[in-house]
């Protein structure tokens, strides 16, 4: 289904099931939860579960929490010219900028995707 045909929660879903299935194939896997927000020109994505147990483990001292960051960032700035294509292909729209951070308290990453026009603006047209 094409952007055009889609409502806002319908892409938000896509972009959900997206993502969820490049953690899978990239990081070898997937978050428990994932949902998407678009709001104005950008892209909020909130995944949940994502640390193992062991990550868990090693978050308990303050040298580990740091080591887990500093890994899974680099792991995801690593795929990030793939994650860039999943929301331009699914969203029709070029990628300004791309944050993220984890928490090794929650096991919780969030990704926002700053885009070139306001999709919220043209999905409630």
């Amino acid at each position: 289904m094409r952007r055009e045909n889609m409502t806002k929660g319908q892409l938000e879903a896509e972009i959900s099931k997206a993502l969820t299935q490049w953690e899978k194939e990239y990081l070898g896997r997937g978050s428990v939860m994932v949902k998407t927000d678009i709001l104005r020109d950008m892209v909020f994505v909130s995944l949940k579960g994502i640390l193992t147990p062991s990550e868990y483990k090693l978050s308990e001292t303050k040298e580990g929490r740091s080591s887990i960051k500093k890994i899974r960032n680099e792991l995801v700035e690593s795929g990030r010219d793939e994650l860039s294509k999943i929301i331009k292909d699914l969203t029709g729209e070029d990628i300004i900028t791309f944050h993220t951070d984890i928490s090794t308290k929650t096991g919780e990453r969030i990704m926002v995707f700053r885009l070139s026009t306001n999709l919220e603006k043209k999905l409630m047209s």
